[in-house]
């Protein structure tokens, strides 16, 4: 029997917040000294009172506008119940069920649009130390603003889950909500896991159970473990048996997932708002002002580069996405200098060593690549010149200020980018005539 997958994400970002989530902890854990961020609020001490931060709360519904939610009007916090020791109050201050985003949705690409049940805001835990036998704790990251987002299992292949999950840290990023970088564990990913039958999915039919993959740190690891995952579960199935509802994790090692615990259900957690902190009410005022912060997002982005520059999807993907987005004014302002906006698109994302120049350095290599571009050719000695002069701002001001053997330096960098075939005496005086006229070193 053919099984099909039907899999869920749940992302975990923290907030780049000033301080932690219900204290006045600062935030900046990264590489600090274990246990040198903390208080009786993040501790779990008692009598302490949780205070929300309202920077960490306006960030989760700028992502959730972003995100195409239903931002909601009232909202509320939590106590989910468990019992762990990265966990001291025996709860974690969480949403149910008043998030402060509802349904929402992100459209991929090739058009598939990912439905987003729920985003909430709640506090991470501490981390857990293992050194052999013994388990020690560090509190610094008990109390982390911590942004959840839930899709629906509408995921029915891997590859849509990661574009997904990167598509988050992109738009993460661009509203400067979270630095999202998975080494640091800024972001976060957790995939459910089930399969189910051709026939079972036609109907839209759920398996009567899922697995849980929890706290994986890179979209790699994230595909490697739901491919696993399917054929462990094929195998079980196969077999006559139900795969066992459970968390587990990834181990890089092993090449698999391993089991940790059973996976608890909403009922199990016992959760109650928490009567240290009020609802919170929001109006129309106060969400037509989040709206208007809001930056031109990556898929709005790509739309853009589509339409007004006629790139083509391959470019357009690259600079609305990752590294690609930084590139993005650098882009705009050499196409609009130099024309031939796909030339430009073309010369940035096949020449690494390009970026680093100025627009105008850019711009004339643009300009020059559409005359004869042979080696030793007028273009070529002219888009050299251009790129070596850029690359070597101080050996023109040295020849600037009457330092003549610059100009050696310079003739010599010409001759070894054209790989030596360029008439040197053709080469000097284009970078004479270049050195000696308007040139500001600014290039």
């Amino acid at each position: 029997m053919t099984y099909k997958l039907t899999l869920g994400l749940e992302l975990h970002i923290q907030v780049n917040s000033a301080r932690k989530m219900f204290c006045g902890c600062d935030a900046s854990i990264w590489q600090a000294e274990p246990n040198t961020h903390t208080c009786p609020t993040c501790l779990g001490l008692p009598g302490a009172l949780p205070v929300p931060s309202c920077e960490s709360v306006q960030k989760t519904q700028l992502l959730g506008l972003a995100l195409n939610c239903k931002v909601n009007t009232v909202s509320h916090f939590d106590r989910k119940h468990y019992f762990y020791p990265d966990l001291p109050k025996g709860y974690q201050i969480s949403q149910y069920k008043e998030p402060l985003c509802g349904q929402g949705h992100l459209d991929l690409a090739n058009g598939k649009r990912i439905t987003i049940e729920r985003i909430h805001l709640e506090e991470d835990t501490a981390k857990s130390v293992h050194e052999g036998t013994q388990t020690l704790i560090d509190f610094n990251k008990s109390g982390i603003a911590l942004i959840e987002i839930v899709t629906t299992p509408c995921f029915t292949a891997v590859a849509d889950a990661v574009d997904f999950c990167k598509k988050i840290q992109d738009i993460a990023r661009v509203l400067a909500i979270s630095e999202a970088d998975m080494e640091k564990g800024n972001m976060r990913l957790e995939a459910n896991i089930s399969l189910r039958t051709e026939a079972m999915e036609q109907t839209g039919e759920l398996a009567n159970y899922k697995v849980e993959v929890k706290n994986i740190n890179s979209f790699k690891f994230m595909e490697k473990a739901v491919v696993y995952e399917v054929q462990r579960q094929t195998d079980l199935l196969a077999a006559g048996e139900t795969p066992r509802q459970e968390n587990r994790g990834w181990d890089e090692r092993k090449g698999g997932t391993v089991a940790q615990r059973d996976k608890e259900a909403a009922h199990d957690y016992r959760y109650f708002p928490d009567p240290d902190i009020p609802p919170m009410l929001f109006d129309a005022a106060y969400f037509a002002d989040l709206q208007s912060r809001l930056p031109e997002l990556p898929y709005q982005l790509r739309s853009r580069l589509l339409k007004d520059y006629g790139l083509n999807a391959a470019s357009a993907d690259f600079f609305s996405t990752g590294s690609g987005i930084a590139l993005v004014p650098k882009y705009e302002a050499i196409a609009k200098q130099a024309g031939n906006p796909q030339k430009v698109a073309n010369l940035l994302i096949n020449k690494p060593d390009c970026r680093v120049l100025s627009v105008e350095a850019v711009a004339k290599l643009v300009t020059a690549s559409t005359g004869d571009t042979a080696p030793g050719s007028e273009t070529a000695i002219n888009a050299a010149v251009a790129k070596v002069l850029a690359a070597n701002e101080s050996a023109v001001q040295s020849y600037k200020s009457g330092k003549l053997t610059a100009l050696q330096f310079l003739l010599g960098a010409v001759i070894k980018e054209t790989g030596g075939r360029v008439d040197a005496k053709a080469v000097s005086t284009v970078l004479k005539k270049e050195l000696d006229s308007s040139f500001s070193g600014s290039i």
